[in-house]
């Protein structure tokens, strides 16, 4: 196995640290910086600690490693698949222009448009972008639903909601996805305080969604046609509606009334993509997972943190990475799919014994020559332990070389998958390889 040594050098310098701090402590040279510090005494103190904490070890036999709370540790199988998800995703990110942001805290796997722009083109380009990413996902068919804070506001005032309870009534619309409209308008009535009769008027709209005939037809509604900002918002959802058809992906988008997304920050068009449920296969349980992705405009939260309150527009979206990695995962264990954990292309082996420095000369000639390539790390292994392996990890082409191959001048190209073998001249061997893999 080939591990990575990270966490150790971080275990290592988190216990330098603490040596040092406790060093100040001791002195009294709190003036003392880091960088005072020689690099051996590091090291010194680094052997020191970690001998120390060995040794503890070894004496306390039940010594246990945990996960901390709240996360998991992954496989190299849940690897391959979390890093295809993070690829295809960063790599529609960047085909839109996206510039990289790391954060020491989090993995966001965000995308935010940020300045003084037209209406909706950049909105509309969010809606492409996250189109594009669950389509490339292959996860099934999708809906996204999209709304306007500006319209769900109009909304609450001409059914009569007391301003003072339009965030707490905006949580319940949003629980719509998971609840039954008698659910939710339970809620609003007897744990909020809203009277019956506003409830049953907000039912009217909540249960309404369509495309942008039903944009038009929110613009005829003889209560929310008098709203002020309930008529901004559906221009602006008329005017993306036209910017999407121009994209091709307006089919995917529904207009949705009940889209409330209770976060205060969100200040005009707001959306919410949803896998649409596919009949169960026999043997698969149901995946009720929720939205998948979401965003939307946030005009005024830039404004609050900068320094001289700038108002800074913005419109973005955000890619439920852990959930999507979450239906894959149970997608393919419900199927019993395998996943490669690496992507070695070939194997080079040996059916014959004291052949380790000619494999290690045909192992360096396929490395640089930029083919993925393995070999088993003993001098003489089996054929057949070779050949398991391949199966086994899924590698494609064995290499095998001989005292018949090495006299003749060519190597053996065996296809694990037909077992099928042809020889080829050394001079030739790279670039037949290169071949097939190109073909497959």
């Amino acid at each position: 196995m080939k591990w990575c040594f990270g966490f150790l050098l971080l275990r290592v310098k988190s216990l330098c640290r603490l040596v040092v701090n406790r060093v100040r402590d001791a002195t009294g040279l709190a003036s003392v910086q880091r960088s005072h510090i020689s690099h051996s005494f590091f090291c010194q103190v680094a052997e020191a600690v970690l001998t120390s904490q060995l040794k503890a070890h070894q004496e306390k036999p039940n010594f246990i490693i945990k996960t901390p709370k709240g996360t998991r540790d992954l496989s190299p199988q849940h690897m391959v698949v979390r890093e295809k998800i993070l690829d295809l995703v960063i790599s529609c990110f960047k085909r839109h222009g996206a510039k990289g942001m790391d954060t020491p805290a989090f993995e966001l796997k965000d995308f935010d448009i940020a300045g003084q722009f037209d209406p909706m083109i950049p909105d509309a380009e969010c809606l492409k972008i996250m189109c594009e990413i669950l389509s490339g996902l292959q996860l099934g068919d999708f809906l996204i639903k999209v709304n306007d804070r500006r319209i769900v506001d109009g909304m609450f005032a001409v059914c009569g909601v007391p301003e003072s309870k339009f965030r707490a009534i905006c949580s319940s619309i949003d629980k719509l996805d998971k609840m039954a409209w008698k659910d939710v308008r339970h809620e609003m009535v007897a744990k909020k305080g809203l009277a019956p009769e506003v409830a049953d008027r907000i039912g009217d709209y909540v249960q309404c969604h369509g495309g942008v005939s039903l944009v038009e037809q929110m613009f005829q509604d003889p209560r929310l046609s008098q709203n002020k900002q309930a008529l901004e918002g559906l221009g602006d959802l008329k005017l993306l509606f036209e910017y999407l058809t121009l994209f091709g992906i307006a089919d995917k988008i529904s207009f949705d009334l009940s889209l409330a997304r209770g976060l205060d920050y969100y200040t005009g068009v707001i959306y919410e993509a949803v896998l649409l449920q596919t009949p169960i296969q026999a043997g698969e349980d149901p995946l009720n997972v929720g939205s998948v992705a979401a965003g939307g405009r946030y005009d005024g939260l830039v404004g609050m943190f900068h320094p001289k309150g700038h108002k800074v527009p913005c419109v973005g979206l955000s890619i439920g990475v852990e959930r999507i990695f979450y239906i894959v995962e149970q997608r393919m264990k419900n199927k019993g799919e395998k996943v490669r954990t690496t992507e070695t292309q070939v194997f080079v082996a040996t059916p014959q014994k004291n052949f380790l420095q000619e494999r290690l000369k045909l192992i360096a000639e396929l490395w640089d020559s930029g083919i993925k390539a393995e070999m088993l790390y003993k001098n003489n292994p089996k054929l057949l332990t070779q050949l398991h392996y391949c199966e086994s990890t899924g590698i494609p082409l064995v290499v095998i070389i001989g005292e018949q191959e090495l006299k003749e001048g060519v190597i053996k190209i065996r296809s694990v998958a037909s077992r099928e073998e042809v020889a080829i001249k050394r001079e030739n061997l790279v670039a037949e390889i290169q071949k097939r893999l190109s073909e497959s």
